[in-house]
């Protein structure tokens, strides 16, 4: 082999190594999460290494999870009759429940709602089948699904009065990006209510990662533009969260 042929070839040889070291900072470049998420190889079980504003973020319960969310004492435990009642919710609404899994909230509301809609929002094609499911058999047509990706809602923009996750938020893989399109969804007034277990209370017995400490929420909704309103403590194990627009108008939850 020729000098000048084995010297082209070591610097394609270096060149092709520079690549393979550094394919990760050379495809994060271009994307606007680079400086947001950290990943991190050692990390919970519970979790999926991947950290936001300090919070590793939980793995999500999957579809063959579903009975869990229609087990018969969640009355009892979680009183999500209460959440429901706690909302103040006007009969034009249209509501995003984020993160719906089997659509047990969404049916709680959909009744309320007589001039309005919940949109029932997930990730899984599985949830929204239970949800198309149970849309039968209750015979309620105001509760409609919608298909959301990791990082967008799916929502247009001003089309919703309230966004709702119950024990969802901490779940997301892609929080600011979802929050984003979520605050773009708001109509002018509108609120986001999140429902999260308590994770400055040591003795509630969930696992660390599927909690949340009210100051943890509220630094990640401030992230992204929403004004802290009032937490409700009502609830057996959960907070309860208001968050509003900064010129929203007084939208209280009794």
């Amino acid at each position: 082999m020729s000098h000048s042929r084995k010297s082209s070839f070591l610097a394609f040889i270096l060149i092709l190594l520079i690549m393979l070291l550094n394919p990760i900072s050379t495809a994060k470049a271009d994307s606007p999460s680079t400086t947001v998420y950290k990943q991190q190889i050692i990390h919970s079980p519970d979790g999926i290494g991947k950290y936001y504003m300090g919070r590793e973020i939980a793995k999500v319960m999957g579809y063959p999870g579903a009975g869990w969310l229609e087990r018969p004492n969640r009355e009892v435990e979680e009183q999500p009759s209460k959440i429901v009642s706690l909302l103040n919710l006007k009969p034009n609404d249209v509501v995003a429940d984020i993160g719906a899994g089997t659509g047990y909230l969404s049916f709680r509301i959909a009744p309320l709602l007589i001039d309005g809609k919940v949109l029932a929002v997930d990730v899984q094609p599985e949830m929204l089948e239970i949800i198309e499911l149970f849309k039968k058999e209750k015979h309620i047509t105001n509760v409609e699904s919608v298909l959301a990706t990791l990082s967008n809602p799916n929502l247009p923009s001003e089309s919703i009065d309230l966004a709702l996750m119950v024990d969802a938020y901490h779940e997301l893989e892609y929080p600011q990006e979802v929050m984003q399109g979520i605050v773009k969804a708001l109509k002018p007034g509108g609120r986001v209510v999140l429902v999260e277990y308590r994770g400055e209370n040591p003795f509630i017995m969930i696992k660390r990662l599927h909690k949340m400490t009210q100051k943890q929420v509220r630094k990640e909704m401030q992230a992204v533009g929403l004004v802290w309103h009032e937490t409700k403590n009502s609830l057996p194990q959960q907070h309860l969260m208001v968050f509003e627009n900064p010129d929203s108008s007084d939208y209280s939850i009794k």
